[in-house]
């Protein structure tokens, strides 16, 4: 299933996550050059130090944030940004561009750190050589705060090979996220599965990070206006 829309149209210019996109396409583009093209994986997020085995953390710096603009190839970058542009721009309507933009990071390094505690507790040496790069779990919060504060919008959504069908969000959502538990879980307990590559636990870690902010934030929203209310 592929979002093509979701006819919701913001009441502000995302301006946030307009720059985030191009952002990403900029940084993937810079890294395409012949000569920075390895240098990708320098910048990316490698979840342990590896000693024979998956024993330690690795230090974070900057690796982490890096590793939000760094994509493994075209489809890699254009699936990313075809969510991201359909679903972000309602997330930061809602939010507030600033607190969008804190959001998006956050949610991208709770995802990480998802992926991290997966590979910590139950990964090889092998699973920590794989770096995770990636806006991919950034944007997994995006779609875990629009399943709370949009539930019932309807995504214009391209089945393959021919159908076009308007969706609730809802359900596509939890489809989505739905496949990334079963393929985390899989993963998690078939010693042959490697997922393709794919952080499913990130995504999965993002989408639950998105739930719980936007379910704070809507209820700090209720709260204020209550007391608003109380005082006027």
């Amino acid at each position: 299933m592929l979002p093509l829309s979701d006819g919701i149209p913001a009441r502000r210019f995302p301006i946030v996550n307009i720059v985030l996109i191009v952002a990403n396409f900029a940084v993937f583009l810079l890294y395409e050059l012949p000569h920075l093209n390895a240098a990708v994986y320098h910048a990316s997020f490698y979840p342990c130090s590896v000693d024979g085995a998956c024993r330690a953390p690795e230090p974070w710096g900057l690796s982490w944030i890096t590793a939000m603009f760094l994509h493994g190839g075209w489809d890699h970058i254009l699936g990313n940004m075809l969510f991201l542009a359909i679903f972000g721009k309602n997330v930061e309507d809602a939010f507030g561009s600033l607190a969008y933009l804190v959001f998006y990071f956050a949610g991208g390094f709770a995802a990480m750190m998802t992926q991290t505690a997966m590979t910590l507790l139950f990964g090889t040496a092998q699973d920590a050589q794989v770096p995770e790069l990636g806006a991919s779990g950034a944007i997994a919060a995006v779609l875990g705060a629009y399943f709370i504060l949009y539930p019932g919008s309807r995504v214009l959504t391209w089945i393959f090979p021919v159908f076009l069908i308007k969706i609730p969000a809802w359900i596509f959502l939890g489809a989505w996220f739905l496949y990334q538990l079963i393929e985390a879980n899989f993963g998690l307990f078939n010693a042959h599965a490697n997922g393709g590559g794919v952080a499913f636990f990130a995504h999965v870690g993002g989408f639950i990070f998105g739930l719980l902010a936007a379910r704070l934030l809507a209820r700090a929203g209720q709260t204020a206006r209550k007391q608003w209310h109380s005082t006027a």
